[in-house]
């Protein structure tokens, strides 16, 4: 077997139900389809097969590779590596808590089940969760002209007015009126959607719309859930019923209760009402975040030089109780876990801005000094992402990949629907 850091794919499996990849033309490039291309681009070859024990056990127990990570240059092709197509999940297991976990706190990975994380914790730790809920975001609709359109609503703006992502063959004109969605009784369309500009500016890459009725409200009757491109499903609505009552309720945290996402934060994904039963009794205590993940979360990074990449905007909060939860932990000697990187990302925003709330484009990359997460719990993520960079920044650069290449021998499932792994922040 073969762990790539580097090569290139010479195909990248379509996720349209016509089996080619969907052209996107002009600058409104969905991100959600982009990541399909973090797929692609992958150089030379690490081969692991014979020596695979020795290798993670001499990177995991850090007595080989970089003796100082911090001080190491990174560049993209760093944090490359293939994965087997059979190994990215397309569904999510029979029971949220049923997934496997790779405990990658110690010298050698261990092999757990998630339902055993109780057993892992110590009273008086916290576990940060984020509680956005995941919008039905994905809209289909036509111009006035009868052409195709697709949205993909990235934020809600006071006065029926939403930023979105634009799938279309020819922009319509400012003032141009789309009409979106379609009652599946009647076969009536639903709404109309008025372009009114780009977003943030004039030049942004995004679009403002008004609608003709409350946003949330709209999607809520006309949207779909906005998968990410690996997940195959047909992205015109004709999913068959099972699936889309699947997606509907386990792409979504069972804690969900702040509408505004375009993804899930995946690693909750794995909590069940049981599972946070058995936390509380043995003393872990939980606290919540707000950070709506944007479709920027899956653009890949395109520039050798990661210091050259722009990161996406995304909109947090952190409530005074949840701050007080903080350091209150703190304060008692306990440990934080970061439920997601997203989780990871909104606290870290904090400890850098001392803002509560507002707007992040925060890039950790190694290097990168922690300021609340001790622990982290996430779910296998895109080669060359930078969710990649922030879990070596986090566990160390060597470390994460020879777990990442432990995961791949021992078959784990990867990305969203995928299996979990637990991090501990390096020394």
């Amino acid at each position: 077997m073969l762990i790539t850091f580097g090569g290139e794919l010479t195909e990248c499996k379509s996720l349209s139900h016509k089996g080619e990849l969907h052209q996107v033309v002009g600058q409104s490039l969905f991100y959600l389809e982009r990541a399909c291309l973090a797929l692609k681009h992958m150089n030379t070859s690490l081969p692991i097969s014979g020596s695979i024990n020795g290798l993670i056990s001499g990177l995991i127990g850090g007595s080989s590779m970089t003796s100082n990570v911090a001080q190491r240059q990174f560049s993209l092709s760093d944090f490359d590596f293939h994965l087997p197509s059979d190994l990215i999940a397309q569904h999510p297991a029979l029971e949220r808590t049923s997934s496997q976990l790779l405990d990658g706190r110690g010298s050698e990975p261990v092999d757990r089940i998630f339902k055993t994380l109780p057993s892992l914790m110590s009273s008086g730790d916290l576990l940060v969760f984020n509680d956005t809920q995941v919008v039905k975001a994905r809209i289909f609709g036509e111009k006035s002209t009868g052409g195709k359109v697709e949205l993909l609503i990235e934020r809600v703006l006071p006065g029926h007015q939403v930023v979105a992502h634009m799938k279309v063959s020819k922009k319509p004109p400012l003032g141009g009126v789309l009409h979106m969605g379609r009652d599946d009784k009647s076969g009536a369309r639903g709404f109309t959607a008025t372009l009114t500009g780009r977003w943030p500016d004039e030049k942004g890459a995004l679009f403002c719309f008004a609608l003709s009725d409350e946003p949330h409200a709209l999607m809520a009757q006309y949207g779909h859930v906005p998968l990410p491109p690996y997940i195959e499903r047909p992205y015109d609505g004709s999913a068959s019923e099972v699936d889309i009552a699947e997606d509907e309720r386990r792409y979504q945290t069972v804690f969900a209760r702040n509408p505004g996402a375009v993804a899930a934060p995946t690693a909750a994904l794995h909590f069940d009402d049981a599972l946070l039963a058995q936390l509380k009794d043995v003393g872990v205590q939980t606290a919540s975040v707000t950070l709506h993940v944007g479709a920027g979360t899956f653009q890949p990074v395109k520039t050798e030089n990661i210091a050259e990449h722009t990161m996406h905007c995304e909109w947090y909060d952190i409530p005074e109780s949840t701050q007080r939860a903080l350091h209150d932990c703190r304060a008692r000697g306990g440990k934080v876990w970061a439920v997601g990187t997203t989780s990871v990302r909104t606290l870290e925003s904090w400890a850098k801005t001392g803002q509560a709330q507002g707007d992040t484009q925060i890039f950790i990359t190694p290097g990168f000094e922690f300021q609340w997460v001790d622990c982290l719990i996430t779910n296998f993520h895109l080669p060359k992402s930078t969710l990649m960079m922030l879990v070596s920044a986090l566990a160390g650069y060597d470390k994460v990949m020879a777990l990442y290449a432990h995961a791949i021998e021992q078959r784990y499932r990867f990305f969203s629907y995928g299996d979990a792994m637990l991090l501990t922040r390096s020394v």
